[in-house]
């Protein structure tokens, strides 16, 4: 069962609201909110709050347990935008954009929920493999070991 939860016209851009759902996107619903609770950005609590509603939305209508749920879609559209202008040097103006967004958030009790480990170690970022040490012209003619 997929439950679907709209804000529109949200005051934030969609840039910056992207990248707060970036973050909650295959979460179980409920450690996703949890998550968003501390995220200091202003679309934190905009995305919280369409989170919450979808959740409201399947336990209620649906009948779903909330720990079930897991974020399968969490999507930030472009809004309209106003148009404004503000006074400039010499009698000109400069415009200034409003943006909006759409924040569209599934949840879905379909899919599989999968935790992520937090003791696993983070890979390296830079994409390099580690160092190896080459083996010495002794090493490499000496005969290796038997293992008995």
């Amino acid at each position: 069962m997929q439950v679907e939860s709209t804000y529109r016209n949200a005051r934030i851009s969609a840039f910056k609201a992207r990248e707060v759902t970036r973050e909650i996107q295959g979460l179980p619903a409920t450690d996703a909110l949890e998550l968003l609770r501390f995220v200091p950005k202003k679309a934190a609590g905009l995305v919280r709050k369409t989170l919450a509603s979808a959740v409201a939305n399947a336990e209620n209508n649906n009948n779903v347990s909330p720990t079930l749920l897991t974020v399968r879609e969490a999507v930030v559209g472009e809004g309209p935008t106003f148009k404004r202008f503000v006074p400039k040097a010499r009698g000109s103006a400069g415009p200034i954009r409003k943006r909006t967004s759409h924040i569209r958030i599934v949840v879905t009790d379909e899919v599989e929920i999968k935790r992520r480990d937090k003791t696993a170690k983070k890979a390296d970022k830079s994409g390099k493999k580690p160092a190896t040490r080459r083996k010495t012209k002794a090493e490499d003619a000496a005969p290796e070991p038997a293992a008995e």
